[in-house]
């Protein structure tokens, strides 16, 4: 892989690029809060060849979410239901609304 393949992949939001010391630090909070999110199942970090820990900036939103409810009092695997669930709707919108642009677009509305 090249430089350039490297930098081209740091704009998608699924790459793993940042280490477990890192994506605890940019959320501010421990390793082991992120080990219990794997364990938990609200995030599967990819591994280095070394077998280290990588995060995509998508698994840190989902992390920093789940911190938000954790810091408010809601106990962890709660936080992490919650989060799976906000994630499934969010997605489910996303489905509608592309289903409702396609049938808009094969059915014009009368007018």
């Amino acid at each position: 892989m090249t430089a350039d393949d490297t930098f081209g992949r740091l704009d998608d939001e699924d790459y793993p690029a940042y280490t477990m010391g890192r994506a605890a630090e940019m959320l501010g909070t421990t390793q082991g809060f992120l080990r219990a999110l794997g364990e938990a199942r609200l995030i599967t970090p990819l591994r280095s060849p070394g077998g280290h820990r990588r995060y995509s900036r998508y698994q840190l939103r989902i992390a920093a979410r789940a911190r938000e409810l954790v810091d408010q009092g809601t106990p962890i695997e709660a936080a992490c239901r919650i989060v799976i669930l906000e994630d499934q709707l969010e997605e489910a919108q996303r489905l509608n609304a592309e289903y409702r642009r396609a049938a808009e677009a094969g059915h014009p509305t009368a007018e």
